[in-house]
Order: structure tokens, then sequence, then C-alpha cells
């Protein structure tokens, strides 16, 4: 919940009392002006000049062009107000497909041990990234075919979000660990919830997106933490290539080279394993 304190009077007239009423009972508080000119049968022009004094009063705020959000009566005088970052990251995509990934993902299964700053967002459109108040919110595009392995996270009683489900977001931290913190964060993320994880699905989700580093990644991380079987793991093995990747990219290519799992290991293993002993 991200607000910030004025004193403007809030007022309703009745153009206003119902356009809150109807917002309310539609269960909609954050809203566009396509809402403003249905609820009440105005013109763009018209519906921009009503919403401008609404802001005003501080009845609604601002979160980007065309897009606003009630203020809470409760809060009193708070004028400005974002509601939740999860919830807001949903309406800025503004109805196309996306999901929350990577670090927000990692932080709603339980799989991170500090808040995140930023709210990670997998999406199909090219989107720039957005501060809102103080929070940042970054657009991470996702190929149409990469849509699955997703679930729903309730945020409130009445509000949820679309956010890949644990095996995925494993697999998304692998492909891309630099939306994570990088990859020793998506290491502790893995063994947090080592019990919980599902290595079949695990395993299908690495050969459904298909790409050669997170096969790799993902054989060797298992098989220094002994997750799942040999035989899981031969099933990776068998979709290696000659190629050698970094383990970790965003660190420099150095270190010793690995065939079995054609990796360059520029995170050492002692390293590795004394992330899950803190």
């Amino acid at each position: 919940m991200i607000y910030k304190y004025n004193k403007p009077a809030k007022t309703l007239g009745p153009q206003a009392a119902r356009l809150v009423t109807r917002l309310y009972d539609e269960n909609r508080m954050t809203f566009r002006l396509k809402d403003i000119e249905r609820i009440l049968g105005l013109n763009n022009a018209n519906a921009r000049n009503f919403v401008r004094k609404l802001v005003g009063r501080g009845v609604v705020t601002r979160l980007k062009p065309g897009l606003f959000i009630l203020v809470p009566f409760e809060l009193g005088k708070e004028t400005e107000y974002a509601g939740n970052p999860l919830v807001l990251a949903r309406e800025l995509v503004n109805d196309n497909d996306y999901y929350l990934s990577h670090g927000t993902a990692m932080e709603i299964h339980g799989m991170v041990t500090q808040p995140q700053l930023v709210i990670h967002v997998a999406t199909q459109k090219k989107i720039r990234a957005i501060r809102v108040m103080g929070t940042e919110f970054r657009f991470i595009p996702c190929k149409s075919e990469w849509f699955f392995g997703l679930t729903h996270h309730w945020v409130t009683k009445q509000e949820k979000v679309v956010v890949s489900d644990l095996e995925r977001t494993t697999i998304d931290g692998l492909r891309q660990p630099e939306h994570c913190g990088g990859l020793s964060e998506v290491v502790k993320g893995i063994w947090m919830r080592r019990e919980a994880i599902h290595v079949n699905t695990l395993i299908e989700y690495a050969l459904k997106v298909n790409v050669g580093a997170v096969i790799r990644r993902l054989g060797y991380i298992m098989e220094l933490y002994e997750i799942g079987s040999q035989a899981d793991r031969k099933i990776l093995q068998d979709h290696l290539t000659d190629t050698y990747v970094r383990l970790d990219p965003v660190l420099p290519a150095e270190g010793k080279y690995l065939r079995k799992w054609r990796l360059q290991l520029n995170l050492p293993a002692d390293e590795l394993l004394s992330i899950v002993r803190t």
C-alpha cells in the first residue's frame, strides 16, 4: 500500500458518487477513462475533465496517463494511493497476457529471504519500465509459446493475479537469473523449496522451454544438491549439445569447464554449497 499525505477537501457530487458507487459494485478500485465514459455516458474530453477534478479533490489518484485508482475513504485525508503493487502490475499491462515472474514470483513462492524492491512482470507485449510512487515495474518479454506453468495468486479476498508456478519460476530463474538477483539467489530459492518442487514437472518445463543453458544449469544444480534421481538427471543430460555456457551468465567468463554438463563453472561449487549452509 503506497500513499502520500495532503490536505484538500474531499467532496462527492452526484456524478462522482454515482461513479464511485458503480466502481465499488464492480469491484474495480483501478479504472480507466473508458470506464468513466461507460458509467457516466460522457465523451472522452468530458471524462478527462471530470477525472481531473476528482484527482484534485483527492478522491482518485492518477497512476499513469489514462489509469486511475480510487482512494479508500478510510484513509481520510490521504490523497495519493497506489494500492497493492501486485494488482497494480496486472493493471499496468492493460489486458495483455502477463504473469508475475522471476524475483516477484520467487517472493510469492517463499523462495527469498529479503523483500523484492522491483516488481517483475513477463508479458508478450513490449512495455517500458515504469515507476509508480516509488515502486519500479519491469516488464520482461516472453514468447507466446512460453506462457505455460501459470497459476493464480489471491492478493486479497477479491483480487487475484497470474503468477508462474513454483517449477516455472525456477526455470525462469535459471534462464534469466539477472532478474532474480543472480544465480546464487535462484539456487538458494530452489534449496528452500526443494521439498515442494515436483522434479518431473521441473524437467518437463526445462525441455519445453528448450533452452540449452537452462537444461545445463538445472542438471548441474540437481546433481550438486542431490535433487531427484540419477535417472531424472540423465533425461536432461541426453539433451545436451557440445556447446559450453557460463553457469552464471551475470558473472565473467572464468573458471574451469565441466564436460558432464557443458558448463563453465564461474561460480564455484563450494560457494554454491556454502549458500545453503547459512
